[in-house]
């Protein structure tokens, strides 16, 4: 039995573990978000519709998104807690997709139809782009780099 409880205790400590290194995002009001994000997102959000705020909590760190809307298109902002941008998702039409880039993506998906094709820029400097894929009725995603081709690693 105490075999057992050590197992136990043991299992819930690295599920535990896991858990508190997800990212974990709580919708906010933008009321709650710090003085220096909310400066930051009074610059970002000129001339777009705010469609929400989030607070997600990663590796502890804090970060807080604003998803707007811009000129029809989503635009999703990620900033640390001291208003620095630290990531940028915006969504780009397929027909102005650089043709490297719209090939890349669609050999990745294969005989599956892109969706939503969102370019993904990480302080300043275009590192992806990220489909939506519908194939045979399932959602799924793919990256290719700025140059089409494909990513050692999911940004």
């Amino acid at each position: 039995m105490l075999i057992v409880r050590t197992y136990l205790l043991v299992f819930i400590s690295i599920v535990s573990l896991a858990a508190s290194s997800i990212a974990q995002e709580n919708k906010i009001k933008r009321s709650d978000l710090p003085a220096a994000v909310e400066k930051t997102v009074a610059t970002q959000s000129q001339g777009a519709s705010v469609r929400g705020f989030s607070r997600e909590d990663e590796n502890g760190q804090t970060f807080y998104e604003a998803e707007l809307l811009v000129s029809g298109h989503s635009k999703d902002v990620l900033m640390d807690a001291d208003g620095a941008v630290v990531e940028v998702e915006e969504q780009v039409e397929v027909g102005s997709l650089p043709v490297a880039v719209k090939d890349g993506l669609q050999a990745k998906a294969g005989k599956g139809k892109l969706l939503k094709v969102e370019s993904i820029t990480k302080h300043g400097k275009l590192v992806a782009y990220e489909a939506q894929v519908m194939t045979g009725g399932k959602r799924s995603e793919v990256q290719v780099g700025p140059d089409g081709k494909p990513l050692g690693h999911e940004e």
